[in-house]
């Protein structure tokens, strides 16, 4: 694994692009803590945010976690163009010619998509704690290590989103359009999600039927790991309830949707090497 792993870190090392949008995706990661500082006036009454309650354990792990995911695309560029360089500069061929197997080459990939979302796990894990530790009005052991599992939510999401932009870039060959065949996807996953709402005649928020077959879409199924936390926020909460409205749902993370991505991720890795075992290099 050792040995795979540092033939993909070579290749990245000697990436300028990557490097680029490697470092822009971490600091982004890092940029949530701006949030703290984030002060406004309304009505002559001055808010921060830190102080509103955002970062309170158990709940920072949540909104970090859902905040964190939505920037994924910017690693997704690289474990695309990662792909499509492999193409173009001809260096699958060549570690086939140095006697890498096609099965080792996948693997290759894989061990570095995994790697990415372990990293970037432990990053949000780390500013998350350290955020928590100097704002939340919780920080007895017990509040503050509840709620891991969005962690582990969050590195599951990763590794299939990833999976996905990998069997993209093998398919599609070039970045962008393996990047932009992703976005199609989603677009006919959310016109799929219409539709099911239109023939069934369903609530879009209730619509258990709906519900039921959309979480097996691959797309969907990540999304579903992290659902959002703002209505959540107990702030936002009772603002709600002063108007009429329930906005309580179920946000923990299920063994179910575990279950769909990491088979969706074993599909993606499985059809990456036999597309990759067929196709005439």
């Amino acid at each position: 694994m050792f040995r795979l792993l540092n033939i993909e870190f070579h290749k990245l090392k000697h990436s300028r692009a990557s490097k680029v949008l490697i470092i822009t995706y971490f600091a982004l990661l890092t940029s949530t803590a701006l949030i703290a500082s984030i002060k406004f006036n309304f009505a002559n009454i001055n808010f921060h945010l830190a102080e509103l309650g955002i970062f309170n354990f158990p709940y920072i792990w949540h909104l970090n976690t859902w905040l964190s995911a939505v920037i994924k695309f910017f690693l997704l560029l690289v474990i695309v163009s990662m792909m499509a360089n492999e193409y173009s500069n001809k260096t699958l061929k060549q570690n086939l010619i140095d006697g890498l197997s096609k099965k080792e080459f996948i693997l290759s990939k894989f061990y570095t998509v995994v790697v990415f979302a372990g990293i970037s796990t432990l990053f949000v894990f780390l500013v998350s704690l350290i955020l928590g530790l100097l704002y939340s009005d919780f920080t007895e052991p017990a509040i503050i290590f509840s709620d891991l599992e969005y962690l582990f939510a969050f590195f599951i999401k990763l590794v299939g989103f990833f999976s996905f932009g990998l069997f993209m870039g093998i398919l599609i060959k070039r970045s962008a359009f393996a990047v932009g065949a992703i976005f199609v996807w989603w677009i006919i996953e959310n016109i799929t999600k219409g539709i099911l709402y239109w023939k069934l005649d369903e609530n879009p928020m209730e619509s258990p039927m709906t519900t039921s077959i959309l979480q097996f879409f691959p797309l969907e199924a990540m999304s579903n790991l992290i659902k959002e936390p703002f209505t959540r926020f107990s702030a936002v909460k009772s603002l709600a309830s002063q108007v009429g409205e329930d906005l309580s749902k179920d946000y923990s993370v299920h063994l179910t949707d575990i279950a769909i991505v990491s088979f969706w991720t074993a599909l993606f890795i499985y059809l990456s090497y036999r597309l990759l075992k067929r196709r005439d290099l």
